[in-house]
């Protein structure tokens, strides 16, 4: 029976990284390359990571500079990073593009805090969905016989604290992220 619920575990904790993933590319005022991860650029007709053309450094806290591989790929990324809702003007100097992260202002920290709140409740949900759909193979299996109804309780409640020990870790993870946001 427990061999059956890794599937929904893993599943559930792929929930959890997304969520993580999301939390990263929240800037928090300080300049980090993951803010970077999601823009993708058109380089030769293949949507193409950032990371994987070009390298980026990170000089001080508030800055990040892209130097492409190809130099070629500098109009491209400079263009890939206006168009994204990074919110933050590149400045080309023909060689590296720098990025320059502002101070948060009040408002928009709390503007961040409810943009994290929303991903933590959009993985809540995509647990709970697999929570939904762990529960309906296992009365799907009662109904085909190869589950007694002891046993599709059991397996109920064992998901249900699955589910909700997933949801506290994504509580602490927005916890977490919050403190940061109105720390920096």
């Amino acid at each position: 029976m427990k061999a059956e619920y890794k599937v929904y575990e893993e599943k559930m904790k792929k929930s959890i990284a997304s969520v993580a993933a999301d939390f990263a590319a929240v800037r928090a005022g300080r300049a980090n390359a993951a803010v970077l991860d999601r823009i993708t650029v058109d380089y030769y007709g293949t949507p193409t990571p950032i990371h994987q053309i070009a390298s980026i450094g990170s000089p001080d806290p508030r800055t990040l500079t892209i130097q492409p591989w190809d130099k070629s790929a500098l109009k491209l990324i400079n263009k890939a990073i206006q168009e994204s809702d990074l919110g933050i003007n590149p400045q080309n100097d023909g060689v590296v593009i720098r990025l320059s992260f502002p101070q948060l202002t009040e408002e928009r920290r709390k503007e961040l805090v409810k943009q994290i709140a929303k991903y933590a409740e959009g993985g809540k949900t995509a647990i709970r969905n697999i929570r939904r759909s762990a529960v309906d193979d296992f009365k799907a299996q009662k109904k085909n016989g190869e589950m007694t109804e002891d046993d599709v309780k059991i397996a109920e409640k064992d998901i249900q604290k699955m589910t909700d020990d997933m949801c506290k870790e994504i509580d602490a993870l927005l916890e977490k992220k919050q403190k940061e946001l109105m720390a920096v």
